[in-house]
């Protein structure tokens, strides 16, 4: 096994009693990868995450680390580090001896504790907050506490559980930064768990975009967020206006619509973002039943023979009002062609 099968599901399945969470899935991940579990609430995400950490027992097939296989063994006994949505910290001990705490339990002592620890809030930026107790942090200074402990472990493995969710939208930008940086710098496997996808572009070498249990689609950030393959994942990163094909036509709410524009012949569907769609020219009409100020951009929400339609423009160009009737089109070049709908 090489570096490229470092961590690999192998056939691993996921039951709660008879409900079966995630079916045999195959997943392998290479060491020093920083990989998100992308997906709705109900995915398997945090379920495959829980396995891996041996938080539970797969139904069947196996969990191979760094050529050991580790499906029956023990959470305490993996070189998995878990940090938790929720930071989990003593709040009776300060931030030095959070750190310690698990060190201590694997008997380390003395100068090589002290070193170990003091090393640990170095990476996380946190020298100077030896001595505070968890209350008297930021969330994001809890966070990177919560980081500190799981990495002074020296895991070969470490899982966040949706790591930024607490944090305002400030705080989660310095700490996707701050993520980065202390996975690049250590080497470590990283995995993180999370809904959203902003956060997973930005953060992830690779994503894996997971539905009902199965894998959608594995890529690179650009990847998905430019050559989505279905229809659910299209959806998901922001390709609003989604539709399947038949013989070549756009399946709509009113029949079959024809395009112009070579359409690929293995596609199932197209699909294009709201900035995708031309505006004030173009074979079909829809009236303005939503309007909105996006800073650089203006959305608006149009009704037409299609059904919805959702459009961009640059927020320098002339407003359109509500009520008004727009020309548009949906240029094939510019559209995302869908090997698989029917997710949705």
């Amino acid at each position: 096994m090489s570096d490229l099968r470092f961590l690999s599901l192998e056939k691993l399945t996921l039951s709660y009693g008879k409900n079966i969470a995630v079916p045999e899935m195959d997943l392998d991940i290479a060491k020093g990868e920083l990989v998100a579990l992308l997906g709705p609430s109900g995915c398997g995400k945090t379920t495959t995450m829980r396995a891996i950490a041996g938080l539970m027992a797969p139904s069947s097939g196996s969990i191979i680390l760094d050529n050991v296989d580790i499906t029956r063994s023990p959470a305490n006994k993996r070189p998995v580090g878990l940090v938790f949505q929720s930071y989990a910290l003593f709040p009776h001990l300060n931030v030095y001896e959070n750190v310690a705490f698990g060190l201590k339990l694997m008997g380390v002592r003395g100068s090589l504790l002290d070193e170990t620890v003091k090393e640990g809030l170095k990476t996380v930026g946190l020298s100077t907050f030896a001595t505070r107790k968890p209350a008297e942090l930021s969330g994001g200074q809890q966070q990177r506490v919560s980081l500190a402990r799981s990495m002074v472990m020296e895991p070969k493995v470490l899982l966040l559980d949706e790591p930024l969710s607490n944090l305002d939208a400030r705080l989660r930008l310095e700490m996707r930064n701050e993520l980065q940086r202390v996975q690049k710098e250590s080497g470590v496997t990283m995995i993180f768990v999370t809904h959203d996808q902003v956060e997973a572009l930005a953060m992830a070498d690779r994503i894996i975009v997971m539905l009902d249990g199965h894998i959608e689609q594995i890529g690179t950030p650009e990847d998905i967020y430019n050559r989505p393959i279905s229809d659910f994942v299209a959806d998901f990163v922001g390709f609003e206006n989604v539709f399947s094909l038949n013989d070549g036509k756009l399946k709509t709410a009113n029949g079959m619509v024809a395009l112009s524009g070579d359409i690929p012949a293995d596609a199932k569907g197209l699909a294009w973002r709201p900035a995708m769609v031309t505006l004030g020219d173009g074979p079909f009409e829809g009236t303005i039943r939503g309007t909105s100020f996006a800073g650089g951009t203006r959305e608006y929400l149009l009704e037409t023979s299609l059904g919805q339609i959702k459009a961009e423009c640059d927020a320098s160009l002339p407003a359109h009002a509500f009520g008004a009737t727009l020309k548009f089109d949906l240029p094939v070049a510019r559209a995302a062609s869908l090997s698989r709908v029917g997710s949705l």
